[in-house]
């Protein structure tokens, strides 16, 4: 066998073994998400105590992303994301354990922080992957993020019919989950820093063009967030819809997210990130123009669709340019995922105070505004896009030995 398709082989391999990492990570979020009002109930928390403590997650991830690249400098790209995912899985059990409200913060930023280190992580393998097949797979890396979640949530909501307790729950999905998280880290890329290669600072700023390639993220996590959150609230209270009908409208919202991010590569390797951004963003602000003045529950389900379709690639392609914008890829990585959690935490409590203040309407026209900057701003994702590296100087890309 040619060294060539030995490593084309690998690269292959180390593709999928990334992607069942992305499935394992969206898994646990799921499993969490699904158990929430029975961690409520046991630590004893009211509802604004519970929403309090759901902060800490982000905040826990926002100050632990940028330690991601120090600890792969000095373990190996392949042992740090192994021992980071097993940290994330394993930490799905503290939450459930809580009694109260200060060990359930507590638990949750933990949860948090190892949810951030480990995104970093297997984002930067990501990329690099990327890389060295020369066609794009970030946002089918993340609809492999959104199927695992479905798979978490679907598993949760049969626990929790069943009336079973969470940390019995938890405890058991964490050792399916690690023991799955920790195999497949064995065949993704073993990534190691040259022997004269300075290690990273422990905590840095982001460089500029993480800057401005998260505010692009922010634009469609802030969308992201608050559809999640409030698209139900919505149809449920201002088009005065059955609760059934409502939460069909964010299933569906979730749905068309992970179907376009599955599809999304062949669309991104064909026209570019910066054309593929700007015609989301186009689908994103008509989704915000059809629930803003539809004022008819298909037409506003039909806009949260369109919102979920234009949106659903944005993140994936950021975190691609992200590590394609300097000399540290996971610096920048968790540049623009600290960004992008801050929007994450931000929106759903900046949609809630502003419709409290005027509408919900007048919230969703904020996300409309929003979106609107996928279309003015696209252009700066064009350092990572790969139709224009291909034009650039000579690829570094494993050539496919296939006839």
């Amino acid at each position: 066998m040619s060294a060539v398709v030995y490593e084309h082989r690998e690269v292959r391999r180390a593709r999928y073994a990334v992607a069942a990492v992305f499935a394992v990570h969206g898994a646990v979020t799921g499993s969490f998400a699904t158990r929430v009002p029975w961690i409520q109930d046991h630590a004893g928390v009211s509802a604004g105590q519970l929403g309090l403590a759901l902060a800490f997650p982000a905040l826990g991830a926002s100050l632990a992303m940028p330690l991601a690249g120090g600890i792969s400098h000095r373990f190996g790209a392949r042992n740090a994301l192994r021992g980071l995912i097993a940290l994330w899985t394993l930490a799905l059990v503290l939450p459930s354990l809580a009694p109260n409200l200060l060990t359930l913060c507590l638990g949750l930023f933990l949860y948090g922080a190892t949810a951030g280190m480990a995104d970093v992580a297997m984002n930067a393998l990501g990329v690099e992957v990327e890389n060295r097949l020369d066609r794009s797979i970030m946002s089918g890396l993340h609809g492999m993020w959104s199927a695992g979640a479905l798979v978490g949530s679907a598993a949760g909501t049969v626990a929790a019919h069943l009336g079973s307790d969470a940390r019995l729950h938890h405890l058991l999905a964490a050792a399916v989950l690690t023991v799955l998280g920790v195999a497949a880290c064995t065949w993704v890329l073993d990534l190691q820093p040259a022997q004269d290669e300075e290690p990273p600072p422990r905590f840095a700023l982001p460089p500029k063009s993480a800057l401005l390639i998260g505010a692009i993220g922010f634009c469609a996590v802030f969308a992201e967030g608050a559809s999640l959150d409030w698209s139900a609230v919505y149809l449920r209270h201002q088009l005065e819809t059955s609760a059934g009908l409502a939460a069909a409208c964010t299933t569906g919202f979730t749905l068309t997210m992970a179907i376009a991010r599955i599809a999304g590569d062949r669309v991104v390797d064909r026209f570019g990130a910066v054309r593929t951004v700007r015609a989301s963003g186009v689908l994103a602000v008509l989704g915000g123009l059809l629930v803003v003045t539809g004022g008819h529950p298909a037409v506003a389900m039909t806009g949260f669709a369109l919102m979920g379709l234009g949106i659903a690639v944005v993140v994936p392609l950021c975190f691609a340019a992200a590590g394609r914008s300097g000399p540290d890829p996971s610096q920048a990585i968790a540049g623009v995922a600290t960004i992008t959690y801050t929007s994450g935490l931000v929106a759903p409590s900046a949609i809630g105070g502003l419709a409290q203040a005027t509408s919900l309407v007048v919230s969703f026209g904020l996300v409309t505004l929003l979106a609107c900057g996928l279309v003015a701003f696209a252009g700066v994702l064009r350092a990572g896009d790969r139709n224009r590296t291909k034009t650039g100087p000579a690829s570094t890309a494993v050539p496919d030995p296939r006839p």
